[in-house]
């Protein structure tokens, strides 16, 4: 069995829903401060949890606007900022460690949208005959585990040999913004199931009737993570759906190649994620996010002390949450 040696990170979005932000930085740019206090952009925190977690090389998947600012994220400093941060060793350590990464790091340019499934599908050449993790470039993932995530779901690979599927259990009204999955439960703690199927946001309807998870409370489903780690026959079913044009909505979807391949005999093993995903990509999302972050840093007693003095305060005036349909 291979070691899982290879993440694939997809970055390729145009981050629309974050407009006017996503204005002049792409959503995968926007800062957060991380668990270390240090102010980073979205892409960096992931990349550094896949490098945590044992990956040894990071493909990220990236559209032809957001390119060059990632690119030059991970440059060296220039002579002028080394003597700008001359005495801040902080600063200079992160600096070596953007070297490191960079090191690590291989681009692949999705030049027009079209969809998720064909953003990894370009990577196949990168992967060669690996498993591979697959993580998303703009969610963000808390634990308070002592395993990262991304460790997790490496982990259950190394017990099942198999492509995973990382899984959150899930209420039926937010059906409609995730992959679900239903199966057989083969072990606890974390809960691990033989998958049986999966299909992408369905319909409340068509999940009670063909969705239902035994063992779950009525209404909940295991919706996927955004987190997963595939061997190379996700990309035969990637191949088949852009050779005969099987698109959705417009684009070529991963959750459909991947019950192609399960269907066609591939073993997929879904698994109950310890932890919570966090998707920057919308505007609540975004400051979940940094909530999440923060109040898992080295500043938590700062943040639960803020978090006190702000809810003591009324409210006069709360306005309408802006919809973005």
């Amino acid at each position: 069995m291979s070691k899982v040696r290879k993440a694939v990170i997809t970055a390729a979005g145009r981050g629309t829903r974050m407009y006017p932000a996503t204005n002049t930085i792409q959503k995968e740019m926007l800062p957060l401060m991380d668990r270390d206090g240090i102010c980073k952009p979205a892409i960096q925190i992931i990349i550094e949890e896949a490098l945590e977690s044992g990956i040894e090389e990071v493909c990220l998947v990236v559209n032809p606007t957001n390119y060059p600012q990632i690119k030059q994220h991970f440059r060296p400093l220039t002579n002028e900022e080394i003597r700008l941060f001359k005495g801040k060793d902080w600063a200079l350590l992160q600096s070596a460690r953007l070297q490191q990464i960079a090191a690590r790091l291989t681009f692949v340019v999705q030049e027009s949208p079209e969809g998720f499934g064909h953003a990894v599908y370009l990577t196949h050449e990168w992967v060669g005959d690996e498993p591979f993790l697959l993580m998303l470039g703009d969610h963000i993932y808390t634990t308070g585990e002592q395993k990262r995530c991304a460790r997790q779901i490496m982990d259950i690979y190394d017990r099942y040999g198999c492509s995973v599927s990382a899984v959150q259990q899930t209420p039926s009204e937010l059906l409609h913004l995730f992959g679900t999955v239903c199966g057989e439960r083969i072990a606890e703690q974390p809960p691990v199931y033989e998958v049986h199927a999966i299909y992408e946001k369905p319909t409340i309807e068509y999940a009670e009737k063909h969705l239902r998870q035994a063992g779950l409370l009525h209404g909940m489903y295991l919706c996927f993570f955004g987190m997963h780690i595939f061997t190379p026959a996700i990309f035969e079913s990637l191949k088949y759906a852009i050779d005969n044009d099987l698109r959705e909505k417009g684009e070529f979807q991963l959750t459909s190649a991947q019950e192609r391949a399960r269907a066609a005999g591939e073993r997929v093993i879904a698994f109950e994620a310890v932890g919570d995903r966090h998707d920057i990509g919308i505007p609540f999302g975004y400051a979940q996010t940094q909530a999440a972050l923060a109040l898992n840093s080295v500043y938590k007693e700062q943040m639960l002390a803020a978090l006190v003095r702000a809810l003591a305060v009324p409210q006069k005036q709360v306005p309408e949450p802006f919809r973005q349909d």
